[in-house]
């Protein structure tokens, strides 16, 4: 195994792999108790040669190793790659390019919704991966030979589920449905955390400025404070304490210690302080700089449930027909909202989504296209 715990090793690998069409790459980090992930090792694998990265080794440079992700002649190959992308962001401010997500390519290959790598591994480079080194701690020194071999056969089979996939999409033509959904793993903008967008992160519907105003500033106000003190978002407070927060909307510190998300005796402190300063801020927000409120879902048009059904039933005909992952086409959420309201919005209707599925959708609602068996498969046809 060769591990690089210098900067001259690490530049040294680093221009050899630039000669590379396309290099591996992982990473192993953790971030139970921080805001910002902590970068415990590093996986890179080009075609003939492989190698781990020791991050934590004193001195250690990893400028190399960043200009390598920033050469756009050589493709980096990623599977699930978002949490390894974020890390180089916050180090860098920019995304490694040119990426390629196995994770991604195997759903548009038919491989099932977030297929896991171990199974890739499995059917494409016919390998079995022992898992018992999973679970490890990756900041500890040292690891053992068992923990590194682990982490390096992320990045070793990978070169082989890449091969494969590629020639598959290459094969079916679908080279540039991936490239749609690359640029968006792609974009630094998809890791770039926005305090004025934390209140998304909530799974909470308001039904007044009010509301919305409060859910803005004092998510603000934690993303703003986890990122200061370096610490998880949960840990300032939990999501449902600021709902609950911007349900009620205490006044002073004895309405907020009744709150029943709050921790015992937090509003007593310096943190209640805060917090209420976040809510007079939000109660004080102009209402025309505000997000425009999501509308309150009312009942549904007669037949929205069975019309949403039949869109399933119809995405699962063209999923399997085409031998992609349905959920890669089309969510729950939205074939029931095309169901009731339409949507050209959705992503359904766009791009190859439309071509694939989204025009069918409409057809089917229209009641131009119907659902039926022929030659004992099921199948969609002109009514």
């Amino acid at each position: 195994m060769q591990i690089i715990t210098t900067t001259q090793a690490l530049g040294e690998l680093c221009k050899r792999l630039s000669s590379e069409t396309f290099v591996t790459v992982d990473t192993e980090f953790m971030r139970e108790h921080t805001f910002w992930p902590i970068l415990c090792l590093i996986q890179i694998a080009g075609q003939t040669e492989e190698a781990i990265i020791d991050p934590m080794a004193k001195g250690l440079d990893l400028a190399p190793f960043y200009e390598l992700m920033a050469n756009e002649a050589v493709l980096k190959v990623f599977h699930a790659a978002r949490q390894d992308v974020e890390i180089f962001v916050a180090a860098t401010g920019d995304t490694p390019k040119p990426l390629f997500d196995t994770q991604v390519a195997a759903m548009v290959c038919g491989f099932g919704d977030q297929v896991g790598y171990e199974a890739l591994v499995r059917k494409l480079a016919g390998e079995q991966i022992d898992k018992s080194s999973r679970f490890t701690d990756w900041s500890h020194r040292p690891l053992s030979d068992k923990q590194l071999r682990y982490a390096l056969s992320d990045v070793t089979h990978l070169r082989v589920v890449y091969e494969k996939l590629q020639a598959m999409l290459e094969k079916n033509g679908r080279t540039s449905w991936l490239s749609e959904e690359m640029a968006i793993i792609a974009s630094a903008d998809t890791y770039k955390s926005n305090p004025d967008e934390a209140w998304k992160r909530l799974k909470f519907r308001p039904r007044n400025a009010r509301q919305l105003g409060i859910a803005i500033a004092v998510s603000r106000w934690r993303e703003e404070r986890a990122q200061a003190k370096n610490m998880p978002r949960q840990r300032i407070v939990k999501d449902d304490a600021i709902i609950e927060i911007a349900t009620q909307a205490p006044a002073d510190k004895a309405a907020l210690s009744k709150l029943r998300a709050l921790p015992k005796g937090l509003a007593e402190g310096g943190l209640g302080d805060e917090i209420l300063k976040a809510i007079q801020a939000g109660i004080a927000m102009n209402k025309d700089d505000l997000p425009e409120l999501e509308p309150q879902k009312g009942p549904q048009p007669e037949g929205a449930s069975a019309i949403a059904d039949i869109l399933k039933l119809g995405l699962k005909v063209v999923a399997e027909r085409e031998n992609i992952a349905p959920r890669l086409i089309a969510n729950a959420a939205d074939i029931e909202e095309m169901a009731g309201n339409g949507g050209d919005h959705l992503p359904m209707m766009h791009g190859w989504r439309r071509e694939l599925f989204g025009n069918i959708a409409q057809g089917l609602k229209q009641g131009k296209l119907m659902i039926g068996i022929h030659n004992g498969r099921p199948d969609i046809f002109e009514a």
